[in-house]
């Protein structure tokens, strides 16, 4: 959890509709709501069908936004026994793996839905808006949640502790307006995302139709890349790779540095290479592979593999090649052989010598560029939602009073 000074709000008015003029009041959740906990529903017992369900773990992976409208599991499981939802419950979990993680607040939309165990519900009495209350309490209010939140391996929220927390209280036309203006960014950040998504899909469905074509031809690696051994004499900045930012500065992407003492022997990498992590990451068992941007010269692990494309097109074309989960992993499965453990033992050469279809030069060309230009328009789309994620964090700092 961060420093607490730097979570509270700045000594400005609170941002208000013009409209509103009344004075705020303050209570207690005790003083607003019931409470009350799910009944255990595990990830296991998940279904196909069957009645919608929310697991704990689901708030902070599942549900980007305060307010869930579509619940996405379901479970077969007979409810008599279970805890059913309604309308306008507001959910946090009761245990998590951090402070920050805990300290979820959703609003739930529907009736009905089966809420498993280690939720907290709290189920506001009228006219109270669910929907503004969990804005409040993932704005200005997470940070006193996290900080009674208790463990260190496990963190536990209990609810005798939930129900001492401060809130403030608007009239109901004034917490449903705040909770309509917020719900707009939401939807807005939801649309942005989705953009996102397109684009990544486009980007591996033309570079799967291209790596498929009949005009291809089906080269060595070998063929395209050359190892590239460069000692890092000059002590360049160190760098880690990525899934989804790819080769970044170690300190500003990871909080620290991991590096050895003595970084001479790193290897050096130039703007257009191609790396190999070998570390498994998520969608990719047998690690990763990368083209750095990174314009000025920096160094990487001695443990990555680090090579120079034939040319700048091939570069580019390995690198959106092996973005693709499912490509990288055909590629690396036939070479990779995994030590005792779970280590991953291929040298820098072995990973060069599988095949793989690459298009011929001119259609390589227009395939890149065009792989390119979606690629700038996804890093655009991604740099305005950091924006209206940075936006929608200023109105929940500032619209509670």
């Amino acid at each position: 959890m961060a420093d607490n000074k730097q979570n509270k709000r700045p000594n400005v008015p609170p941002l208000r509709f013009p409209e509103f003029t009344e004075p705020w009041e303050t209570s207690t959740l005790q003083g607003i709501a019931e409470f009350s906990k799910g009944a255990g529903i595990s990830k296991e017992q998940r279904s196909e069908t069957g009645l919608p369900c929310i697991l704990y773990g689901e708030l902070y992976t599942t549900y980007s936004n305060e307010v869930i409208e579509d619940v996405v599991s379901r479970t077969d499981l007979d409810p008599t026994d279970l805890v059913k939802s309604q309308s306008n419950d507001v959910i946090i979990p009761s245990s998590g793996e951090t402070a920050e993680d805990i300290a979820t607040a959703r609003c739930v939309f529907d009736d009905n839905v089966l809420l498993g165990g280690d939720l907290n519900i709290i189920r506001l009495n009228e006219p109270h808006d669910g929907r503004f209350m969990s804005y409040q309490l993932n704005g200005i209010r997470k940070y006193d949640i996290a900080r009674i939140a208790q463990g260190v391996s496990v963190v536990h929220l209990y609810s005798n502790e939930l129900k001492k927390l401060s809130v403030s209280l608007p009239q109901s036309v004034e917490q449903k307006r705040i909770a309509d203006f917020i719900g707009l960014l939401d939807r807005r950040i939801a649309v942005q995302s989705k953009l996102i998504e397109q684009l990544e899909s486009l980007i591996k469905g033309i570079t799967l139709e291209a790596s498929q074509s009949s005009d291809c031809e089906s080269i060595l690696l070998s063929d395209l890349l050359t190892e590239r051994n460069e000692a890092n004499t000059a002590q360049h900045e160190i760098c880690s790779v990525s899934v989804s930012q790819g080769v970044v500065n170690q300190v500003e992407y990871l909080g620290r540095s991991f590096a050895a003492k003595d970084i001479s022997h790193y290897n050096v990498v130039h703007y257009g290479d191609i790396i190999y992590t070998k570390s498994p990451t998520g969608d990719f068992p047998y690690g990763i592979v990368k083209r750095s941007s990174q314009e000025n010269l920096v160094a990487v692990s001695p443990l990555y593999g680090v090579y120079i494309p034939a040319s700048n097109d091939i570069g580019c074309f390995l690198h959106y090649f092996f973005c693709n989960a499912v490509s990288a992993k055909n590629y690396l499965h036939k070479l990779i052989q995994k030590g005792a453990k779970n280590t991953i033992n291929i040298t820098n050469q072995r990973f060069l010598e599988n095949t793989i279809n690459l298009p011929k030069a001119e259609k390589l060309v227009q395939v890149v560029a065009l792989l390119n230009c979606l690629s700038k328009k996804k890093q655009q789309a991604e740099n305005l939602l950091v924006l209206l994620n940075r936006q929608k964090q200023f109105f929940l700092n500032q619209m509670f009073i």
